[in-house]
């Protein structure tokens, strides 16, 4: 005689309408009082069995909401979508890109509870032959906090990303520096480019794209302070960025910088010109306090500067003198952040200390350093217009 099954073990049934097997195991009651049913099916009875005893482990496992169709797509989407509270909005667009195109475009099909360790390291394998390591790096983050955002939700049982390795990936274009002749010919040709002033001052302080595009006049002194003592010069307070708290960096980065004559001679002339394109703009005009400005007075972007400044390259190509070690002045192989490499390695070149940089572009990285910005407050830091000067002759 056949053992009868014992009460709440559930059953195994044809569905006609789903033209599949399905198991059912009743685990009890929830507080309202109904019945709590878990279902697997199955092309076969084997099948629905065997699936009704993963859904059942996944209970046991604390994981009872975690539907089995859960895909790596609806977990980056969600991380996308809820887990970048307080993220800078550029910085949210960048991770949205990489996601949909390399992320989701890879193994967004794939169900999370099936995700493999193999799988993460075979696609990252595959990344490393087109992309930069520190792509990879981004990458391997995304979708191991995507993971690891579905975990703490009961999404599925374990974060496999974290298992994976980030393999090296092709090298990145290298940082380069201006020599002291390409700067001239740049500074040059930068004379009738309405980033004039821009490039100037970027050059001959080592400020920050970020640090430049959001300056205000109210935080420029172009004649500073000659009859006091210590006199103070003409400075630069640099205090904001284009971060969405509008702060620096680092608290480190902030910093306030005596300008070389050259640079406020520019920032004159950019007052001149600013005052012009407001006249020529009219009602267009949008006052906003910012040194540098569009045509209408808006705020720049970093494609805008971009573009300005490939410009000046290629007219400063036909300006500088060949030089056998130099980096030629390609157009399309320059950004606006490498005025400020150039800075540093034009000081470096001239035997100024490494630690005075370190101070005059917002780094801290030695003991010293950090002891001088405790002692000092807001200090306005000479040096860098000091030897300026000198190297342009004002």
């Amino acid at each position: 005689m056949a053992k009868r099954r014992s009460r709440g073990d559930g059953g195994l049934h044809w569905d006609e309408k789903r033209q599949r097997w399905i198991a059912t195991a009743s685990l009890g009651y929830d507080p309202s009082g109904k019945r709590i049913v878990k279902r697997g099916s199955g092309k076969t009875k084997t099948e629905a069995k065997t699936k009704l005893k993963e859904v059942l482990r996944d209970h046991d496992d604390g994981l009872a909401i975690a539907p089995t169709d859960y895909t790596v797509k609806d977990a980056v989407t969600n991380w996308l979508d809820y887990g970048l509270t307080g993220v800078d909005s550029s910085t949210v667009d960048n991770y949205k890109i990489l996601c949909e195109k390399h992320v989701i475009a890879g193994l967004g099909a794939r169900k999370l509870r099936d995700l493999s360790a193999d799988d993460v390291d075979k696609w990252l394998a595959t990344k490393a032959k087109t992309h930069s390591t520190r792509t990879l790096r981004l990458l391997h983050s995304c979708l191991n906090r995507s993971v690891k955002r579905a975990m703490a939700r009961d999404k599925v049982k374990r974060n496999v990303v974290e298992l994976c390795s980030i393999p090296a990936g092709r090298p990145g274009r290298p940082s380069k520096s201006l020599t002291f002749a390409q700067a001239e010919a740049v500074l040059t040709a930068a004379e009738d480019s309405p980033l004039y002033a821009y490039l100037v001052v970027s050059l001959l302080t080592g400020g920050r794209t970020e640090e430049l595009r959001p300056l205000r006049w109210e935080n420029v002194d172009l004649e500073g302070s000659p009859d006091t003592d210590p006199v103070v010069p003409p400075h630069v307070a640099v205090w904001r960025s284009v971060r969405s708290s509008g702060d620096t960096k680092t608290k480190r980065s902030r910093r306030t910088l005596a300008l070389p004559g050259r640079a406020v001679d520019a920032l004159r002339i950019q007052k001149e010109r600013q005052r012009v394109q407001h006249q020529t703009a009219g009602a267009r005009w949008q006052e906003s306090g910012l040194v540098f400005t569009s045509a209408v007075g808006t705020q720049l972007d970093a494609a805008n500067v971009r573009l300005q400044f490939r410009k000046v390259i290629a007219r400063a190509a036909e300006i500088a003198p060949p030089e056998p070690f130099a980096h030629p002045l390609d157009p399309g192989e320059w950004t606006p952040r490498e005025t400020r490499t150039s800075f540093v390695s034009i000081l470096s070149d001239r035997g100024l200390q490494l630690e005075e940089i370190s101070r005059l572009v917002g780094h801290s990285s030695t003991a010293v350093t950090e002891q001088v910005y405790r002692k000092q407050i807001r200090p306005v830091i000479q040096t860098g217009a000091t030897v300026m000067n000198e190297i342009f002759d004002r």
